[in-house]
């Protein structure tokens, strides 16, 4: 019996919460529609530890902009996806988080991203995260961070907004979809060049026939008649095998242009991948220098080129001094850097620090100056 009265009970009680969880969404949703909303809170939360890219005026503004009201209408009439949407669109923006609180408050948490290092290259001024996202820099705010300059230019467009990992794989996926296209090409000149060589094989069983009947005489022909048609055959044969040669070269020559335009596309993809392993190959140098104190001061600015080679060469202009280091392409970072570190340390201290023009660690166990 007793357990009979608490399974009632049990029930009893299951009864009671789901009719109050009913009660109370019902009356949260004619709470949320007799309200509207009374004002706007914006909280940045700053991931950005030497400037802001972001300010509460550009979020108002970017609100404003995307014709969704807010202050005085009905809480259940405010698009929150679309606030988050007009925010997120700012490509320096991470994350975006807008709610509505029980007394109408309409808030919005906001958090920018990190850069890393600002390109700013002919045609290009954009900041790059350490995880390769990049985002043209933003007007009236900036943030302090190394800065690459020189004739190096990015594996994206320039105005490009997003992570750069994911647009060399669209492009590579892209140029896939090329050269496969440009092997279905093939297919109809892989079918002609069989039916060329199948010809070819039948020419050479075309024989010449013995000598015997003249069907229109009922006689032997002779020796004159059998050697015309002999010669008559020989020559359709060479003719038919000049005219297959000739075709099979303007075949094998289609198919060769289709192979050379599937090599180029293979050749960019190599190209494009080389880009990107070298953005890499910069970015992790300057979260080397950034994670270094003495080289984070130091360093004021990265200049980029591109050698014939392809690779990226490097020159740094410090802080002190008025030398510029030739670092070379960006392999053996900490040896060069540990090198330039004890060539400061033990000669410039005692030389000085004006009486070159230029410090090179770009070859391995030696520093090249020149005044």
């Amino acid at each position: 019996m007793n357990r009979v009265l608490r399974t009632i009970l049990m029930i009893l009680l299951w009864v009671f919460v789901g009719a109050f969880v009913v009660y109370f969404n019902s009356r949260a949703r004619l709470h949320r529609a007799s309200i509207v909303v009374s004002s706007v809170d914006i909280t940045l939360a700053d991931s950005a530890r030497d400037g802001m890219l972001i300010t509460s005026s550009a979020i108002q503004r970017w609100i404003k902009h995307s014709n969704v009201s807010t202050v005085g209408v009905p809480v259940k009439d405010v698009d929150l996806n679309s606030i988050e949407n007009a925010i997120r669109a700012n490509g320096f923006v991470e994350r975006a988080n807008a709610y509505v609180s029980y007394n109408g408050e309409l808030s919005i948490k906001v958090s920018q991203r990190r850069p890393m290092l600002r390109v700013l290259v002919d045609g290009y001024d954009s900041y790059i995260t350490p995880d390769g996202f990049i985002f043209p820099s933003p007007r009236l705010s900036a943030v302090y961070v190394p800065v690459v300059t020189g004739s190096y230019v990015p594996p994206v467009p320039a105005g490009y907004t997003g992570s750069i990992e994911e647009y060399i794989k669209s492009k590579i996926a892209e140029s896939d979809e090329r050269i496969l296209e440009l092997q279905h090409e093939k297919v109809p000149l892989f079918k002609r060049e069989k039916e060329i060589k199948d010809s070819v094989r039948a020419v050479k069983r075309m024989l010449v026939e013995k000598k015997g009947l003249l069907s229109r005489k009922g006689m032997f022909e002779s020796h004159d008649e059998y050697d015309k048609r002999r010669q008559a055959k020989l020559r359709e044969r060479a003719e038919l095998r000049q005219k297959y040669e000739y075709w099979n070269r303007q075949n094998e020559y289609a198919l060769s242009k289709v192979s050379a335009r599937q090599e180029e596309e293979r050749n960019k993809q190599k190209k494009m991948q080389k880009r990107y392993e070298d953005l890499l190959k910069l970015i992790n140098f300057v979260k080397y220098i950034e994670n270094d104190s003495f080289w984070r001061a130091e360093i004021v600015q990265i200049v980029a080129s591109t050698m014939s080679s392809g690779d990226i060469e490097l020159e740094l202009v410090p802080r002190t001094g008025r030398h510029t280091v030739l670092f070379g392409t960006v392999d053996d970072v900490e040896e060069k850097l540990d090198k330039l570190l004890a060539f400061y340390q033990k000669g410039l201290t005692n030389i000085g620090w004006d009486n070159f023009r230029t410090i090179s660690v770009k070859y391995k166990g030696q520093v090249v100056c020149t005044r």
